[in-house]
């Protein structure tokens, strides 16, 4: 059974309780010439400080277009593993999204949702997903095979499987986090981040 299997059961209330920054961690520490696109907010503030990639593109002020941006990365660059990190105020905005993906089927894709209930930079008003709304059975409806994020291990076996599978996907994670502040604040600067990405986008992928 593989990690995406070994907790299709797994509803949110049953998920542990995680760290944004430190799960962006491990998944930055895990990463070559993967392309990692951050949604606004404390989401890619968390990716700026874990470590500065020019295969990063970091969202200014464009709520809920992390996951339709990567969609267009992964079809671009099929080539290439991209991941989509969103908080779950940022994909409830943008939920038709998830059926254009299940429908194109990119298999290079992966979608990561950061899901705290709340909308954290403007005052930590509750999402919907505080009154029960389930991204992970929205995503299943969708046609993306989903599954909640247990804890830190089964995190760490979902994005290895991710990085050494290039047939599997799309697919589509979430993890239920603390509402703990970023470990930093992504420097706004629009142009540079957008040209030190598309250079980084020209370059050829050595792990496939």
């Amino acid at each position: 059974m593989n990690a995406l299997e070994q907790h299709a059961a797994l509803t949110r209330a049953d998920a542990t309780l995680l760290n944004r920054s430190d799960l962006t961690r491990r998944l930055v520490a895990r990463l070559n010439d993967e392309a990692v696109i951050g949604g606004i907010g404390h989401t890619n503030f968390d990716l700026w400080a874990a470590g500065r990639r020019p295969q990063n593109f970091y969202m200014l002020g464009s709520m809920g277009l992390a996951a339709p941006i990567a969609l267009g990365v992964a079809l671009a660059q099929p080539q290439r593993k991209v991941f989509a990190l969103e908080g779950d105020g940022s994909i409830l905005m943008q939920l038709g999204c998830l059926g254009t993906i299940a429908a194109v089927r990119p298999s290079n894709l992966t979608v990561i949702v950061w899901d705290n209930a709340a909308y954290q930079i403007t005052g930590s008003q509750p999402t919907l997903t505080a009154a029960g709304m389930n991204l992970v059975a929205i995503a299943r409806g969708a046609g993306l095979p989903a599954t909640w994020v247990a804890d830190e291990n089964h995190f760490e076996a979902l994005i290895n499987e991710r990085l050494a599978d290039s047939t599997s996907g799309p697919v589509f994670l979430c993890a239920r986090t603390d509402s703990q502040p970023p470990a930093g604040v992504t420097d706004r600067d629009p142009t540079k981040i957008r040209r030190e990405f598309m250079d980084a986008m020209r370059f050829a992928v050595t792990r496939a």
